[in-house]
Parts: structure tokens; C-alpha cells; sequence
């Protein structure tokens, strides 16, 4: 169970790597916080914003566009955070 987990941040990391410096930083920092504490939650939360292109996201991130999925939410409070 653990290497499927593993699979899943790596996959999840690499997804992470965006073409904005700003977001690659904010990830940086996220996965170096919190890659131990992410539950399923926060991987499919985590996914449906990796969906988004790079200026939604950083829209997101910034609080310059506001979302009231309460899962996303979430994740982009633990973003905005690291």
C-alpha cells in the first residue's frame, strides 16, 4: 500500500511543475510541509486544481478569484500557507 501511495505524490509532484515560477515556489514550499499529512482529500483536491491552467491557479492562490467548492478551498488555504 505504501508504493502505491508513493506513486501517487510522485505523480502528484511532477504534476506540480508548472511553466509560473510563483506557482513551482508555492509547491516547493507545500510538498516540503506537508507531503508526510497529505490524506486522499487533499490528493483529489490537490488534482482538480493541477486541472486548472497556470493563471487560474495562481488567480486561486493570490485570492484574486475565489472558489466555493469547500475541497478546494481548503487546499488552496494550505497553499497559501506554505
Amino acid at each position: 500500500m505504501e508504493e502505491d501511495r508513493k506513486a501517487r505524490i510522485n505523480r502528484l509532484k511532477w504534476h506540480c511543475r508548472r511553466s509560473l515560477l510563483e506557482l513551482d515556489l508555492v509547491f516547493d514550499r507545500f510538498w516540503e510541509r506537508h507531503e508526510d499529512d497529505l490524506d486522499a482529500q487533499g490528493e483529489a483536491a490537490l488534482e482538480r486544481l493541477l486541472e486548472l491552467q497556470d493563471h487560474e491557479l495562481w488567480a486561486l492562490v493570490i485570492g484574486r478569484v475565489v472558489t466555493d467548492d469547500p475541497q478546494l478551498m481548503g487546499m488552496i488555504k494550505q497553499l497559501r500557507k506554505a
